[in-house]
């Protein structure tokens, strides 16, 4: 590892009786920066994870409670073994099986992010939860209603009163729970790590080099770093789906030079996330390769990147997305996939 941020913290309870003195102490956990990721973009000081606070994310997380009907939790359409999206479902759909018109993005990694959602509706980790609670085809409830049910909870008022000082079951100690919990999703142990960290299990076919040079000749200016994303908006050249008339970005920001923008997804674990794109159009990796080298169409906002001597898109041949695509299949985490830390209890 590059860096370990190392966070040493105790909350003690004390109970003073004529033999002993009862402590409990509720540790703040340890995040290891891996070497070949960047810096954290989390403000991990003013929110540091303890033990009771991430296992109170972790239950609120897979809590149906949190929406209107009582069943749809953040873990229905975020699934721990497709890199928590919702494999097989176009678009995420929740209370009363309403469908809404984007597809589940990934959410490892949040940490070292600076924008969330498609169209970047807020650029704090601590807020994003507010959007899919909210949403009435999502989870259809309101902040006031999820507090009432969840102060009304004793197994809560317990959890809350150990995890945070002030011991509010409230808003604030509410995000901020969430936010331990996904802050501590860390994915960064699939073959390609090892194999730029020169670990045991890291040894890449001919292939495999093959497409990571591929990949960062023609993909890396977007898809940067070992975040793969470089969190921004851009438009790829989709064709508008005029069924969903989906802005992207103008949505958020109301400008005209930011329509058709969506931000730039991550690409780790992307072997398990399909179906691809904002909108789910895309099963399979090898039409996403074909869209980008066959199908990108022209508008005012479409990416300069993907403009190329007035030919649009980028040029790949039949035998280079093979080698890309296998690469790719290297960005698979199975230690993450399979981390019991992030399990439902």
């Amino acid at each position: 590892m590059k860096n370990i941020l190392i966070i040493i913290g105790l909350f003690f309870l004390v109970a003073c009786n004529d033999d002993s003195d009862y402590v409990e102490v509720n540790e703040v956990l340890t995040l290891e920066i891996p070497s070949n990721f960047p810096e954290l973009a989390y403000d991990i000081e003013s929110n540091p994870p303890t033990e009771v606070g991430f296992e109170l994310g972790r239950k609120l997380f897979y809590d149906g409670n949190l929406s209107s009907n009582g069943f749809v939790s953040c873990g229905f359409c975020h699934e721990q073994n497709t890199a928590f999206t919702h494999h097989g479902h176009q678009f995420s759909h929740g209370v009363d099986d309403q469908e809404g018109t984007r597809n589940t993005p990934s959410i490892q990694n949040v940490a070292f992010k600076t924008k969330f959602t498609w169209d970047g509706a807020t650029e704090f980790l601590d807020l994003f939860p507010i959007i899919p609670i909210t949403n009435e085809v999502e989870m259809g409830e309101t902040m006031t209603n999820v507090l009432a049910k969840i102060e009304a909870d004793s197994e809560y008022q317990d959890l809350f009163s150990r995890a945070f000082d002030d011991g509010e079951v409230n808003l604030d100690n509410f995000l901020k729970s969430l936010s331990q919990f996904m802050v501590m999703m860390i994915s960064s142990n699939s073959k390609y790590d090892k194999y730029v960290r020169g670990e045991e299990g890291g040894d890449f076919s001919d292939l495999e080099v093959e497409g990571l040079a591929l990949f960062q000749n023609k993909c890396a200016n977007c898809h940067v770093s070992d975040i793969f994303t470089d969190d921004a908006f851009r438009n790829n050249g989709l064709a508008p789906d005029p069924s969903l008339n989906d802005l992207g970005r103008e949505t958020v920001t109301g400008l005209a030079t930011d329509r058709y923008k969506f931000k730039v997804p991550s690409l780790r674990n992307v072997e398990l996330t399909e179906p691809y794109m904002h909108d789910g159009r895309f099963g399979s990796l090898e039409a996403v390769l074909n869209f980008y080298s066959d199908g990108v169409t022209a508008s005012d906002t479409l990416d300069e990147l993907l403009i190329n001597d007035e030919v649009l898109g980028i040029a790949l041949t039949e035998d280079e997305k093979e080698a890309i695509i296998a690469f790719l299949y290297t960005l698979t985490d199975d230690e993450y996939i399979n981390d019991e830390r992030f399990e439902e209890f």
